[in-house]
């Protein structure tokens, strides 16, 4: 078992000697001469091995299919939205007028006072 700073694992505590071998290998880890590989060398172990096409890229799809896929994507979406019923439509709809006709009034009412006191005010 090799020692690593910090490492709490113990024969004691359930991992014998020779036990990360057998995670690496489960794990699928790639070993060199019984060492670990870091994550780096794998990569370039990976890319050296390769066709030279990178692992899990696709070709570019054309024009069209980008199209397609991309409208395809946007109905998805909005199958997934819930869609309010036409009495809570109405509801929604009736709040913000409301709302709107509140806020038109203040704003008004305050600039009816403003300018009445700048004409009070300047004459």
């Amino acid at each position: 078992m090799t020692e690593t700073t910090g490492s709490t694992a113990t024969p004691e505590s359930g991992n014998p000697e020779g036990a990360e071998d057998a995670v690496d290998a489960a794990e699928g880890t790639a070993t060199e001469g019984g060492k670990a590989l870091s994550r780096r060398e794998r990569k370039r172990a990976n890319r050296e091995s390769g066709d030279g096409k990178t692992p899990g890229k696709r070709a570019k799809a054309g024009l069209f299919a980008r199209i397609g896929l991309y409208y395809r994507q946007i109905i998805a979406e909005l199958r997934k939205v819930v869609w309010p019923t036409k009495s809570e439509l109405m509801n929604y709809t009736s709040v913000v007028v409301v709302f709107v006709a509140v806020m038109i009034g203040l704003v008004a009412t305050l600039d009816w006072g403003f300018a009445k006191a700048s004409f009070w005010i300047f004459g």
